[in-house]
């Protein structure tokens, strides 16, 4: 009796475990394998639905106050989702009755302008905003003075420079969703501006971006952004100019021994 022949061992499976990314997908004649197609289908399906699913601010606005948060609601010249995604210049400026809410809301003026923002993935926000938000306050204490919550919908990066010209902040972070992946429909960024106002461009923005569970968590995000934050608003810059050294001692600290 003949005994089955087993297939060779997949020599690819030992590097799944470090990466999400498609590797190996292996072959079924001239096609790839039905579960690897019925896998792109699946992972391409949730980053469209990532796209297109709107913000719930509702639900988010509650969860922020329940945080401790006082929050408010903007959107942007972008009356609907697919004028959003067809036009890009309108997510980038505040709607006239936006405005007007921003400037009559504005009375403190805050080191640091919070914006959290739907962007091309509401699911990143709602998932990950609020989390990120409180490590960042804790990170902050008693050093950064912090606005309310702005949320923001049809948002593009470039909003948060006129809610933070309008705020009158020394600086504005805004966190919206990032553009989804086939492996990563729900990834968070971060962009900090200092000095803010309109016609910044990206050279003068620092950027946390991969902010989910699987890529870099709450509370590193925040550690991250914290530092930023602190050294923008300490050398009166950010973007190209401020470097990301968040993880290399400072000179007051002794860095640890090696060998």
């Amino acid at each position: 009796m003949n005994k089955p022949v087993r297939p060779p061992p997949d020599p690819w499976a030992a590097l799944r475990q470090y990466t999400p990314a498609r590797i190996g997908l292996g072959r079924s004649g001239h096609s790839l394998p039905t579960a690897e197609v019925l896998a792109f289908a699946a992972a391409h399906a949730l980053a469209r639905d990532a796209v297109h699913t709107p913000l719930d601010t509702v639900a988010l606005c509650a969860k922020l106050q329940a945080d401790g948060w006082a929050t408010h609601t903007l959107a942007s010249r972008a009356p609907d989702r697919a004028t959003y995604l067809r036009r890009p210049d309108l997510g980038r400026r505040l709607h006239a009755a936006s405005a007007d809410t921003l400037s009559a809301a504005a009375g403190r003026v805050h080191d640091l302008t919070l914006v959290l923002a739907d962007g091309l993935s509401a699911q990143a926000a709602q998932a990950h905003g609020p989390a990120v938000l409180q490590q960042l306050r804790r990170a902050l204490a008693d050093t950064v003075t912090l606005s309310p919550v702005w949320v923001a919908t049809q948002a593009r990066v470039a909003l948060a420079d006129e809610i933070g010209a309008l705020s009158g902040a020394r600086a504005v972070l805004i966190l919206l969703g990032e553009r989804p992946g086939l492996s990563s429909p729900d990834s968070l960024g971060a962009y900090l501006t200092f000095a803010p106002r309109l016609g910044r461009i990206d050279a003068e923005r620092n950027c946390v971006s991969n902010i989910r569970p699987t890529g870099l968590n709450a509370a590193a995000a925040a550690a991250r952004i914290a530092w930023l934050v602190q050294e923008a608003l300490r050398r009166r810059l950010s973007g190209v100019q401020l470097k990301d050294n968040s993880d290399i001692p400072s000179l007051g600290e002794q860095a640890p021994k090696t060998g």
